[in-house]
């Protein structure tokens, strides 16, 4: 099986993915499709050897879709060709270029539509005596002008819900458009047969009674609210075309010997490439020459430059800010971490929330339903209505609400209410450094009650750093470090290289070392200055013979610290403790946690009072020491078992198995790519507190879908009734028509500009 995500073109409403998915259902050789009416997208899953993408866009063509299918070369296209489809359905360009038509046919409606209203005012004022009746040549000037007006908006501006309409006839497929088309062309064409045969029918029905200004109104509010909620949805789509302007556009590769600039998209596996200062990195890479400091903001979200220097992961799209390199590119292309993003935020925006089943079934019956509810208030009113107003009346209030009814049922908004916030939500993630895999997770996320916590990597910074000094000679602490660094830069130990990077960071000079000798499992010995130094453990120590209390160093051990001690022959000179350091944004990160009604509960491998040490210094709620990748597993499903919603926040490869159990798995970005791929949401630069800002988001999110829901439910529920004339025998009224398409546009309008509101919320 194969599944790829295809764009959709000729999408317009909600039931349009509920059709094109039943529609592809039936081709054989599909065995899943989804279709999202936010994105515009189809991600169909299917066997190559009985379909292909070009089949199946010949089975929904005739409906008025097709599927844009990238050809052999835009499958390998650059990052600038990339940048051409960036709109939520077509090429940016296109979709531009259709909301530009779509403004240019509103323009010309919109006067159309005021001279209507001002007819249909003046007509109701003159009927209350409250303007005075119309004269004749007026009224035979609207009488003649009406009918052109009403000719050119249904027939130009129109023109998709007619085809939705005839695709109806012929295919059996409604949707939206059909509604529409149906309502208008039944006004439209009520008018012009009392226009053309007024003499024949005045015995029968109001002649005096057209439908003119309803097709003509109706259809310019509609055609305004599409036109706003293109404009907007193209909001929607942000995220990913800035995160493609972040990259690249040329880089600086050795060829033969000789500096050549290329096309991003030409840089191969093994390029050396230069960076001079101020440069974009092209692509991923290893520095092989030169030192330099990077802006790595765009990954981590932390301002301050980041020192890079030969053995140093670089990535596409940080900024060089001062100094030149030469670095060995590993990453090309779709492999890169700016890549991966890109296109973990499409996936994101792509997929659907489980909330959203609800408002997609009921889109895929609201149209036959609403057709049936129409004819059966046009059947009501003829049957009923006539015993009691007379034919003539209950033809026209009949009409009245067959329109209303199919114009105010549109689902529209039912359709955007999930999507748009989606789109919007996972975008803001991106902004902010939070990348979700899909809308699933982001719906979870809201509802978790307990997050597990690893601690190396996660909670601490992951790697050792020296964390206290205690010097117990005449020497300065300076001198202290600069004599252990000496000895320690012989070493390859990881906490030789805490000690050293402590010493570089403070510009502690380092000395020459003669006579180096390593002493196996216990230290260091060396010649610093005509002095023989001893650098190692408790054990070291006591070979020596140096009298030493071993209790001052176990408070700190019993911290999780390791003591390195200097000494000579005769005396310890003074140790130091070396520790994997807590994370600055840890502890208000737990806090803030713990102000979300979240339990925080650390497993970790490490020993259990460095661990107890460790999470009393955050604030975390239990701590769970000396536990495996199973260990992980098993405490995750005996909570899930308790009817706890648990997210698991990782970032090494033994936390891959928790992450997949969890409900949510977060892994950090600072972590290996198992962890990351088999976690939902990634905190890229491994900063915790973004897992509050996570958190946050979705409740953000979900918030925003359960009220763009409610308003789509309001305006349908209370709509329909209305419109179809229910409340017209108790109190009288019978919404018009044209205060149908007036609140069915806005519905829309409103669900999608509640989305965008998302964009604005600080988290």
């Amino acid at each position: 099986m194969r599944t790829e995500t295809y764009q959709v073109k000729g999408m317009h409403c909600a039931s349009c993915s509920s059709t094109i998915e039943k529609t592809f259902k039936k081709v054989e050789g599909v065995e899943s499709v989804k279709v999202n009416y936010g994105t515009e997208k189809a991600k169909v899953s299917f066997d190559p050897s009985k379909t292909n993408p070009e089949a199946l866009s010949r089975q929904i063509e005739p409906l008025g879709y097709s599927l844009l299918v990238p050809t052999a070369r835009e499958m390998g296209m650059s990052v600038d060709e990339h940048a051409a489809h960036l709109g939520v359905n077509q090429s940016k360009k296109e979709k531009l270029a259709e909301v530009v038509d779509m403004r240019s046919k509103v323009v010309s409606a919109i006067p159309l539509a005021a001279v209507s209203i001002f007819i249909m005012s003046w007509d109701i004022l003159a009927r209350y005596n409250a303007a005075p009746v119309m004269g004749e040549v007026t009224s035979e000037f609207f009488h003649h002008l009406l009918p052109l007006m009403a000719t050119y908006t249904l027939f130009v501006v129109g023109k998709p819900y007619l085809l939705g309409f005839y695709r109806f006839l012929r295919y059996g497929k409604a949707n939206m458009d059909t509604l529409i088309g149906i309502g208008t062309l039944t006004a439209y064409l009520y008018s012009l047969a009392v226009t053309a045969f007024e003499e024949v029918l005045k015995p029968f029905i109001d002649v005096s009674v057209t439908y003119y200004d309803v097709t003509i109104i109706v259809i310019t509010f509609i055609a305004l609210g599409k036109y706003l909620e293109a404009r907007s949805k193209l909001k929607t789509g942000d995220a990913i075309e800035k995160l493609l302007n972040l990259q690249a556009k040329t880089a600086l590769v050795m060829r033969d010997g000789k500096e050549v600039e290329v096309g991003v998209g030409e840089v191969k596996h093994g390029d050396l490439i230069i960076i001079k200062p101020g440069a974009k990195i092209p692509v991923d890479g290893v520095v092989a020459e030169g030192s330099s400091f990077i802006d790595e903001s765009m990954v981590t979200g932390e301002s301050m430059p980041v020192q890079k220097k030969v053995g140093d992961t670089v990535v596409a799209a940080t900024i060089n800010t001062s100094g030149s390199f030469i670095f060995k590119a590993t990453k090309v292309g779709s492999e890169t971490l700016l890549a991966h993003i890109i296109q973990m935020v499409e996936d994101a925006q792509g997929s659907r929330a489980p909330i959203q089943a609800l408002a997609d079934k009921i889109s895929s019956v609201f149209v036959p339903i609403t057709l049936a509810i129409a004819f059966l208030t046009l059947g009501a009113w003829l049957s009923i209505g006539t015993g009691l107003l007379g034919f003539s009346q209950a033809l026209s209030y009949g009409l009245v609400s067959f329109v209303g009814v199919l114009v105010i049922a549109c689902p529209c908004a039912l359709g955007l209410a999930t999507p748009t916030a989606i789109i919007v939500g996972v975008g803001k993630g991106a902004k902010e450094g939070i990348l979700i895999k899909d809308a699933a997770t982001l719906e979870k996320l809201h509802k978790v009650d307990t997050v597990i916590v690893d601690k190396t990597g996660t909670i601490t910074i992951g790697k050792p750093t020296l964390v206290d000094i205690q010097n117990m000679s005449n020497l300065k602490s300076d001198e202290l470090i600069s004599v252990l660094a000496s000895l320690e830069k012989k070493s390859e130990h990881p906490i030789a290289h805490a000690i050293v990077n402590y010493a570089q960071e403070r510009n502690i000079n380092a000395e020459s070392v003669t006579d180096f000798e390593s002493i196996q499992g216990k230290g260091l010995k060396g010649v610093v200055n005509g002095v023989t130094y001893y650098v190692g453990n408790a054990k070291l120590i006591k070979d020596l013979g140096v009298s030493f209390d071993a209790s001052k160093i176990d408070l700190f051990t019993a911290q999780g610290k390791t003591p390195v001690i200097l000494a000579t022959q005769d005396n310890v000179l003074g140790f130091v403790m070396v520790a994997d350091e807590v994370k600055t944004e840890s502890k208000q990160a737990i806090v803030d946690l713990h102000k979300l009604g979240i339990k925080v509960v650390m497993l970790t491998g490490d020993d259990e009072k460095a661990a107890k040490h460790m999470a009393s210094l955050v604030g975390i709620d239990d701590v769970i020491a000396h536990v495996s990748p199973q260990d992980k597993l098993e405490k995750i499903k005996d909570l899930q078992s308790q009817g706890k919603v648990v997210a698991m926040a990782g970032d090494g490869v033994n936390d891959a198995p928790a992450l997949a159990q969890a409900d949510v798995g977060i892994a950090m970005g600072t972590g290996t790519d198992v962890a990351i791929e088999t976690a939902g949401i990634t905190l890229l630069g491994g900063d915790i507190s973004k897992l509050v800002k996570a958190v946050k988001l979705s409740k953000l999110t979900m918030r925003g879908i359960k009220q763009n829901l409610f308003w789509a439910f309001i305006y349908n529920i209370v709509g329909i009734p209305l419109a179809a004339g229910l409340f017209y025998p108790i109190f009288g009224w019978l919404l018009s028509p044209v205060f149908a398409g007036f609140a069915m546009a806005m519905s829309s309008v409103s669900v999608v500009s509640n989305s965008l509101r998302i964009k604005a919320k600080t988290l």
